[in-house]
């Protein structure tokens, strides 16, 4: 008696999980062709023959001489850049103490921008001046940098993060999709199963 109420409400699940499906689908789509594009690209730019990942012309030097209110810390003189230069430091690495170890000890990098003009000040505690670097991207350089979340700020952040989600859900959507009405035996006979046992094979050794 249980069975044909049973049965609407799966069908109605159904229904409602194919059209979240095409919605998710239709939401990421352009995003899946930048991902995927911009994924294909830099996964071949090492090798013999690597592809062309785009340039980083340089685009000037300047050099700033920094007053001792913004010498005290790396935030102290990312306020100072922002408030006298306009440079918003999107980014802040501190290095080792001072003799910690080779290169450039102590120092502290700062950047910003965006995914097509981005600026980077490497500052020794203590100087009086420091150089920013500004750098202009060609277009595929700058789609390699929001793929990587890099220059796109905080809206392309959102963004990015609300694609991955909805390609996480479309995954989830379209297994449930895929596995109504099979067995275990027949999901794993299916496409399903081969793609499993393909992602274990390749995985495995670059994990193990």
């Amino acid at each position: 008696m249980n069975h044909v109420p049973r049965a609407r409400n799966g069908q109605r699940i159904h229904r409602m999980l194919r059209q979240l499906h095409l919605w998710i689908g239709a939401w990421g789509a352009l995003a899946a062709i930048v991902y995927g594009f911009t994924g294909l690209v830099m996964n071949h730019r090492f090798g013999e023959n690597p592809w062309p990942q785009g340039d980083s012309i340089d685009a000037g030097r300047v050099v700033l001489e920094i007053p001792a209110q913004a010498r005290g810390s790396a935030e102290d003189l990312s306020k100072w850049l922002l408030q006298a230069r306009g440079l918003d430091a999107q980014s802040i690495r501190k290095g080792a103490p001072r003799g910690a170890s080779e290169g450039a000890p102590g120092q502290w990098s700062l950047s910003g921008g965006n995914a097509r003009a981005s600026w980077a000040l490497q500052y020794q505690p203590g100087d009086a001046t420091a150089e920013v670097k500004h750098n202009r991207q060609t277009w595929l350089a700058a789609l390699n940098r929001l793929h990587k979340a890099v220059g796109g700020g905080l809206a392309w952040v959102l963004l990015a993060d609300s694609f991955a989600l909805a390609m996480l859900l479309l995954g989830l959507s379209g297994l449930w999709l895929w596995a109504r009405g099979r067995s275990l035996r027949q999901m794993a006979m299916s496409v399903f199963g081969v793609s499993l046992l393909v992602l274990a094979a390749v995985s495995w050794p670059a994990l193990a």
